[in-house]
């Protein structure tokens, strides 16, 4: 596969920051203290580049949104970073955290610059240092992998972001594939350090054109920055408590595990808007049974990570990477104060001995631990399925919702039935005793609200109005 139009870094910035809103944060740099033929060399790199510099660094807008930005410029010296880059990196990320702007990042770079040695390549600190203290200020930052980023920056600011995503076909990876070679003697395996095979094994979010990164700058700071708006979607007055149930909860159990049934996909496309989704844990595992996306739910803002049911089959069960994505969304929710949604519709965590040997029962404690840790707004929504230990992961929010059909058990109600009958024929009595329907669970107090069912309820309905409740919830929580 090739690589997509190699963009120097005027015409990103050029593509991507609104038309006449481009403020450069550069000063000029002084190549004095350099002996030759280096000075030479910067020279000439500054003639054919047209930067002074391998980095640009200023602040513009997009769509209207203030950002900062740094931005590599490969055709200067192949986009490496001394000493003099790496400041001019650190110092606007510092600027930007004091202005309390959000960073975007659009690497193209070598590494470390070979030319200026050891020095040059501690910076790669200096500059993490910095990204760091901007996150820990709760400010995004934006990552963007042009082809090719490598070395140093691909091991530092190039991965330091809470989105990441690379440009078709670039290549993306710790080692230079020349240098590989000349080391080892035969080439390095190939599609490993491609953009498209880093985004299918969960290190980076998605594969991004350059074109598209307005829109996709625009749903991220949609969500990371705006405040929330009017909610327009019709809210369903809940169920009072101590309501009972005209029909037994072995039915509500059937209708979440039949076809068809609205899942987490359903609540996004319908019920939200500006959805931007994440992949994987960024620490190279993906498991799709777990859904992240940054969105606005009914005009909320927020972070949700949901069970999507249509994912889990026995042959692709949840199992502990899928949690780890799950907390991966946690962190990101506590970390730029967003508020946290969960979903929870799920037949069961996966059984098996990979899922043992992954630590699929500390991947489920660890989430319930984060959630009832956390000290932004949280909703979790009993959608359909809550079955064991991979339901009660999500679960422990400050305010817990769930459809009126939906349904919480610490077994299948087939499993419960082997314990206590020795076989499977009394999962239905089974269910009616562990009380796991949501009329149950409000009533234990185990659930807070229950979206009422309606006979004529379709995806978009059901949709619509599991959102409006969250929005709901989510707003007296903030105020």
């Amino acid at each position: 596969m090739g690589t997509s139009r190699r963009w120097t870094a005027r015409e990103l910035i050029d593509l991507v920051l609104d038309e006449g809103s481009y403020d450069s944060w550069d000063s000029p740099v002084d190549i004095s203290l350099h002996s030759e033929p280096y000075r030479s060399e910067l020279r000439a790199a500054a003639e054919q580049a047209g930067t002074d510099e391998s980095v640009l660094t200023g602040r513009g807008t997009v769509r209207g949104r203030p950002v900062a930005f740094v931005v590599n410029e490969f055709r200067f010296l192949a986009g490496s970073i001394g000493i003099a880059a790496a400041d001019r990196i650190a110092g606007a990320v510092r600027r930007a955290t004091a202005e309390g702007l959000p960073v975007l990042a659009s690497t193209a770079s070598g590494g470390t610059r070979m030319q200026e040695g050891t020095r040059a390549f501690v910076q790669m600190v200096e500059i993490s240092r910095a990204l760091m203290e901007h996150r820990a200020a709760g400010l995004p930052y934006l990552v963007h992998l042009r082809h090719p980023t490598t070395g140093g920056v691909y091991a530092s600011w190039g991965s330091l972001g809470h989105v990441t995503v690379a440009e078709p076909g670039a290549l993306v990876g710790f080692l230079g594939p020349k240098v590989y070679e000349a080391l080892n003697g035969e080439p390095f395996p190939e599609g490993v350090q491609l953009a498209e095979n880093l985004a299918a094994k969960g290190v980076i979010d998605a594969v991004v054109p350059a074109e598209e990164l307005p829109a996709l700058v625009d749903h991220a700071l949609g969500v990371l920055v705006d405040p929330p708006s009017a909610r327009t979607l019709e809210r369903r007055e809940p169920v009072p408590a101590g309501t009972a149930a005209d029909h037994p909860v072995w039915e509500d159990i059937e209708l979440t595990r039949a076809e068809g049934r609205p899942g987490v996909r359903d609540l996004l496309r319908y019920g939200a808007a500006g959805t931007l989704r994440l992949r994987g844990t960024d620490e190279g595992e993906r498991d799709d049974s777990v859904l992240i996306a940054l969105t606005r739910l009914d005009g909320q803002p927020c972070v949700l990570v949901g069970q999507d049911r249509s994912r889990q089959t026995p042959a692709t069960p949840m199992g502990p990477g899928a949690l780890r994505e799950a907390r991966r969304g946690m962190n990101l929710a506590e970390e730029l104060g967003l508020p946290l949604v969960t979903v929870i519709d799920t037949p069961g965590a996966e059984l098996s001995k990979a899922a043992e040997e992954g630590a699929i029962a500390g991947e489920i404690a660890r989430c319930i631990a984060t959630l009832v840790t956390m000290t932004v707004p949280t909703v979790s929504v009993i959608l359909g399925q809550g079955c064991g230990g991979g339901a009660l992961a999500l679960l422990p929010a400050r305010t817990v919702l769930a459809s009126g059909r939906g349904w919480l058990a610490p077994l299948p109600p087939e499993g419960a039935s082997v314990i206590v009958h020795g076989d499977t024929t009394h999962a239905a009595e089974m269910a009616a005793l562990q009380r796991v329907g949501a009329l149950d669970l409000l009533a234990g107090g185990d659930v807070h609200v229950v979206v009422p069912e309606l006979p004529e309820d379709d995806a978009e309905s059901l949709a619509k109005a599991v959102a409006a409740e969250i929005a709901v919830q989510l707003g007296q929580q903030r105020a």
